[in-house]
């Protein structure tokens, strides 16, 4: 079940609310205080997925203990309770990141309905990425297909098949999840990339869309280290806990691509399309675990700030008429 924290310094609204959710599928904890709420949330961190926070309390306002509680779970949907129905609310509320907001007195059928509709809003965020979710609010055309030069970082898991074949659906789902995507996800978010997919035990992560930086190659070049680094430390403590393995390859190559919004009326995702794409993927899956390839073109770029070594001989790609050079990177200059 979702767990769903409720704080409100007054206990006729927590029984209310409590009342008010009884049939819904959440697990209901409750909270007087900003700080009860918060040191709740640290002990359920993995339970509670939704907080909503009355506005008004003694001690820590709503807004200051959601602020806290986001840096202790960021995925977690915050809403916040005011007695005051007013626009300027619901703006102050938006601006400062949180899913949503709900007004006292409420209706207990508008209540289920608001968390419901907050909460699937909050969801379909998690399918695209921060960066194009803050582009898309600000400038909707910046979805639009167009030609930028990116640099793209494929990451693949060795030997994922025969261990996929061994284990439990649910423990392979966990492995994924908890081991694999969630920290290299988060490597990538913080050298400003945008994941792009997860294609079965595949990750691909764009840098320099939407938003292009001066310094895309470099910071794709130290994410793939700090996650070949992570992984290390990942795959000694699987090994002592239950003998999975996770050894990565990473492929980056830089080029032209076509970015944008793609799909059918249904189904849409913003992707990247072209060779370079091509060629990255090419290059992840002749890397071995805990080896990142990339291109010479790539390479010459920051070939001051990285030590690597030239594999020969050159590798043949299809849908390209020359072999391309590839450097296996081996650290920081």
């Amino acid at each position: 079940m979702t767990g769903l924290l409720f704080i409100d310094d007054e206990e006729g609204v927590r029984r209310s609310i409590t009342r008010a959710l009884k049939r819904e599928p959440y697990t209901i904890y409750t909270a007087e205080n900003g700080d009860t709420g918060i040191r709740l949330a640290q002990q359920h961190l993995s339970e509670i997925t939704i907080v909503i926070s009355d506005y008004k309390m003694p001690g820590l306002d709503g807004m200051e203990t959601l602020t806290r509680i986001a840096s202790i779970n960021p995925e977690v949907t915050r809403v916040l309770l005011t007695g005051y129905a007013t626009m300027e609310s619901a703006i102050h509320a938006t601006n400062e990141g949180l899913d949503g907001f709900l007004t006292k007195p409420f209706d207990n059928v508008e209540l289920r309905n608001k968390i419901q509709e907050i909460t699937i809003k909050k969801r379909l965020r998690q399918f695209i990425s921060h960066q194009i979710y803050q582009e898309m609010k600000s400038n909707p055309s910046i979805m639009e297909p167009r030609r930028q030069t990116v640099t793209l970082l494929f990451s693949d898991i060795r030997g994922f098949t025969e261990m996929s074949n061994k284990m439990p659906p649910e423990e392979i789902a966990a492995f994924l999840n908890h081991d694999y995507f969630t920290p290299l996800g988060e490597i990538a978010y913080r050298y400003n990339g945008t994941v792009d997919k997860h294609v079965g035990d595949s990750i691909m992560v764009i840098y320099g869309s939407p938003i292009s930086y001066e310094d895309d190659i470099l910071r794709a070049i130290e994410s793939a280290i700090e996650m070949q680094e992570t992984t290390r430390v990942i795959n000694q403590k699987l090994h002592k806990k239950n003998g999975l393995s996770l050894n990565i390859g990473i492929g980056i190559c830089t080029g032209e691509v076509v970015t944008g919004v793609f799909g059918s009326l249904r189904k849409k995702e913003y992707t990247a399309f072209g060779m370079p794409v091509n060629i990255a993927s090419r290059l992840e899956k002749l890397a071995r675990g805990g080896e990142i390839l990339v291109t010479e073109t790539t390479y010459k770029e920051i070939s001051d700030r990285f030590l690597a070594e030239k594999m020969v001989p050159s590798v043949a790609i299809k849908g390209l008429r020359d072999p391309v050079t590839i450097y296996r990177i081996l650290g920081r200059a």
